[in-house]
């Protein structure tokens, strides 16, 4: 059996579980808990900031906005990868 399966007794079905978030958005749910905002009013944020650049953008919100590293930069990142794909 495969992780993530789950084989019934005498029954040929297969369930499988969700497939966990991966990248940026992993860090989702402890970015809202930690700072108390939904995603979309950071995502609203980066996107009205002037700067454009990803380690600018990562920076200015460490030093307007109090968020470590790891968040701000998938914030960043996320966002970005976003508004590229339109």
């Amino acid at each position: 059996m495969l992780v993530g399966q789950d084989v019934s007794a005498g029954s040929a079905s297969v369930s499988r579980m969700a497939e966990p978030v991966k990248g940026p958005a992993s860090y989702f749910p402890s970015i809202e808990k930690k700072y108390g905002r939904p995603i979309s009013e950071w995502q609203t944020l980066i996107r009205s900031s002037e700067l454009t650049k990803h380690m600018e953008l990562v920076s200015w919100l460490k030093s307007e906005h109090g968020l470590g590293h790891g968040h701000a930069n998938a914030l960043v990142a996320h966002t970005l990868k976003e508004d590229a794909a339109g």
